[in-house]
């Protein structure tokens, strides 16, 4: 298989299994719930934009990030593997992860200001939470182009194909149930788990080189 092509599969599984839209849709339609369909239309695409700008302004200048506080490639790997495969061991469990959970206290501003949740809780903790802010970067720090770009384009369709899900979300609610739902959502953590193993273990292989 084509690098390049594995490379994109492999950061699109990552993206999807992290960002979860099937899992995420029933969060949304409880959020929008009373709401009327422009006002819901709206707050899912404004979330989806405001997410893709955020997670790839983190991919674009990661290096620079890393640079600034003297942080490793390795070293952030290591940390990035531990936090995406955290949030992966909760999925399989059956929870979900408070790094992309809402909080009380979020749930209660977003009733304040119905297009607010654009950006919280929907946008950040939910989409663009530390686990998708995480990927993005690992997978950009490489500093090569065609990666970075590979993984923009990557995120760029899981968000579309979460906003298809927004959209749609009580139509795909009532069409696969609540269990089948939870289902896809522990397959999705297991991958995640997986993946967080394979960044842990890169970053540890990187770390043992640079020392020896």
């Amino acid at each position: 298989m084509n690098p390049d092509i594995a490379f994109f599969g492999t950061v699109f599984a990552a993206f999807f299994a992290i960002m979860n839209p099937l899992a995420n849709t029933p969060v949304f339609l409880g959020l929008t719930e009373g709401m009327d369909v422009r006002t819901t239309r709206r707050l899912a695409l404004n979330s989806l934009i405001l997410t893709f700008v955020i997670v790839s302004v983190f991919a674009l200048l990661g290096n620079a990030v890393l640079s600034f506080f003297g942080i490793t490639l390795y070293a952030f790997k290591i940390a990035g593997g531990i936090l995406v495969g955290l949030v992966g061991y909760h999925l399989l469990q059956g929870s979900s992860s408070s790094v992309h959970q809402p909080s009380d206290e979020h749930l209660q501003q977003s009733g304040d200001a119905s297009l607010g949740m654009a950006v919280s809780p929907l946008a950040m903790p939910i989409l663009a939470g530390p686990g998708t802010l995480v990927t993005g970067m690992n997978y950009a720090a490489d500093g090569n182009n065609r990666h970075l770009l590979m993984v923009i384009l990557a995120f760029l369709a899981v968000c579309l194909m979460t906003l298809f899900c927004f959209l749609s979300g009580k139509a795909i609610t009532k069409y696969l149930g609540h269990n089948f739902i939870m289902v896809i959502s522990r397959i999705m953590g297991l991958i995640l788990a997986v993946i967080g193993t394979q960044m842990l273990i890169d970053g540890i292989r990187a770390a043992v080189v640079s020392t020896s």
